[in-house]
């Protein structure tokens, strides 16, 4: 259904934003392959993450859910996952998809992976191209989009793969494909991206390496067929979910906010470096470490905001984040310039040229590239540089271009609707109810 989001002022309260669905995801595939239970407090209860669950449970392993956030996996060791009767439904999950192959590439199995319609046009040769090298083979549709049948290796090769992409899931992919291989694994990333894998399998006991190049480039590699133990996961606060409530803080006149326990990993902590630089009023309280992740409270009070350029080297840090960093640059004076961020034409939806219509539907002036993208703020030395608004957003199915425009009716001159709100759940299933907590006025469309 259409919801519409209302100009609100004077966002208030302390909340917790869901577990991050990144290190969700990696702690039931690494209870997978433990041998034993391991306990999980605060996983992500979104979709996404319980497709993947879902798929760890058809190979063989015992999910289940004990309680709000808190589940048991009884695992199956490296090794022993077994052939899904059924093929594998990712839903709209990208990562648990790519990170699934990985994990069936090194097991002698055989997988058909599935996926609702944005999945499904989304291209895995990224993934199919360095799992082939270590024996896996894969039929798919033309360039190699879902659903795709995978072969696991009957007896998978150790290899070093140079990523042409700074990406994590297929660092990922293939870290978890070379587990269950003889001897080292390596994958060459041109830049590094984000450590949930390497950090968590540290934890369970295999041996993880990392190590910069002389280059600029990341080295990391994985010791084959460890005997992982169980490892209890706490899952801090998601960093990308936050950046919703936290954004609109800033932009919403009058507010100021607490968000509890969210993981500040490097990796991943690209959006509020930015956003401090742009005279955003976030503090960072009780900085703590859980399950070896650093976290801290955030502090958030509305801001004037001013536009900035974001260094390329920060992009991997806050890919997800472009599009509602976008929302905060349409209501700061001068341009903000973002680019080196083609990655975003391949997730959900093609980020930039849904975030860029986006803008358009709303009176917001912009500029487009290949990789990114220059927003020219509303704000002036005599205005608030409220964004003009009133515009329907087509979000093509992705929940982080809703939920960011969403965030730009809290604080425009006029109500933003976006066409469909079904696809939140897969990462941020309370949303609109914890934004309402906090005055924001979000009404579905027949309600409004």
């Amino acid at each position: 259904m259409r919801l519409t989001a209302h100009s609100s002022k004077d966002l208030t309260g302390t909340l917790a934003v869901p577990g991050d669905k990144s290190i969700s995801h990696r702690a039931i595939m690494f209870g997978t392959l433990a041998v034993g239970e391991t306990h999980i407090t605060g996983l992500l209860e979104g979709d996404d993450v319980l497709a993947t669950a879902a798929a760890c449970r058809a190979m063989g392993a015992t999910v289940t859910r004990v309680g709000d956030g808190e589940w048991r996996v009884d695992g199956v060791g490296v090794g022993g996952l077994k052939t899904p009767e059924a093929p594998l439904d990712f839903g709209n999950s990208g990562t648990g998809v790519r990170l699934v192959m990985g994990l069936v590439a090194g097991h002698n199995i055989t997988a058909t992976f599935i996926g609702d319609e944005s999945l499904s046009k989304r291209p895995m040769g990224r993934i199919v191209t360095p799992l082939s090298q270590m024996g896996a083979e894969f039929q798919s549709r033309e360039g190699g989009r879902l659903p795709i049948t995978l072969k696991g290796a009957e007896h998978p090769l150790p290899i070093t793969y140079a990523s042409p992409v700074a990406s994590a899931q297929v660092k990922s992919a293939v870290l978890l494909a070379g587990l269950n291989a003889p001897g080292q694994t390596t994958v060459i990333e041109p830049a590094p991206t984000r450590d949930h894998t390497e950090r968590m399998l540290r934890a369970f006991g295999a041996t993880v390496t990392s190590e910069a190049g002389p280059n600029g480039e990341q080295v990391v590699c994985v010791t084959g067929q460890p005997n992982l133990s169980p490892c209890p996961i706490a899952v801090p606060g998601d960093p990308s979910s936050a950046a919703f409530p936290v954004v609109a803080a800033l932009l919403t006149p009058g507010s100021d906010i607490t968000v509890t326990g969210i993981t500040l990993n490097a990796h991943r902590a690209g959006l509020y470096t930015t956003l401090q630089e742009m005279g955003g009023n976030i503090e960072m309280l009780n900085a703590r470490e859980e399950g070896g992740e650093p976290v801290a409270d955030l502090r958030v009070r509305y801001s004037a905001l001013t536009g900035v350029e974001v260094p390329g080297d920060r992009v991997p840090s806050m890919i997800d984040e472009y599009p509602i960093l976008a929302v905060a640059a349409s209501f700061a004076k001068g341009p903000t310039t973002m680019r080196g961020a083609e990655e975003l034409r391949v997730k959900e939806s093609d980020r930039i040229a849904a975030t860029v219509a986006g803008l358009e539907a709303n009176g917001v002036s912009y500029e487009e590239f290949e990789d990114g993208m220059i927003v020219h703020g509303c704000r002036t030395d005599t205005t608030t540089g409220a964004v003009p608004g009133g515009g329907l957003v087509i979000t093509h199915h992705d929940h982080r271009i809703a939920m960011s425009f969403l965030v730009m009716g809290l604080a425009a001159q006029n109500p933003v609707t976006v066409d469909d709100d079904a696809m939140i759940a897969t990462s941020f299933p309370s949303f609109v109810p914890l934004m309402q907590e906090l005055g924001a006025t979000l009404h579905l469309e027949n309600d409004a």
